[in-house]
């Protein structure tokens, strides 16, 4: 019996950890640096020399992407490195009132 208690509280707390995984800030900022990253490096490689001239020869759009792009994976990367993990529920503040 005490043994099916703790094997609950495992799953509870492995899915709570997920959970915190799954709605982590640094991957929606990283992802989304990478789809920019992509889509402006795109944009570099097809430019004209019309943009490049406009840019007094710098082409800005691949280098903006390309800095995104790292920028996005070093997010990706910290978020790999230092995952979040769930609060500990003997941890919890117990003494705030419920919201009830």
């Amino acid at each position: 019996m005490a043994d099916d208690t703790r094997q609950d509280q495992s799953e509870v707390q492995a899915e709570s950890a997920s959970a915190a995984r799954l709605f982590d800030v640094r991957r929606i900022i990283g992802g989304l640096f990478v789809v920019y990253g992509v889509l402006l490096t795109v944009a570099g490689l097809v430019d004209g020399d019309g943009a490049k001239k406009k840019a007094q020869g710098v082409d800005i759009n691949l280098w903006s992407g390309i800095a995104m792009l790292v920028v996005g994976a070093l997010f990706l990367l910290w978020m790999r490195l230092s995952p979040n993990k769930a609060p500990d529920p003997d941890e919890v503040d117990t003494d705030r009132p419920s919201s009830h």
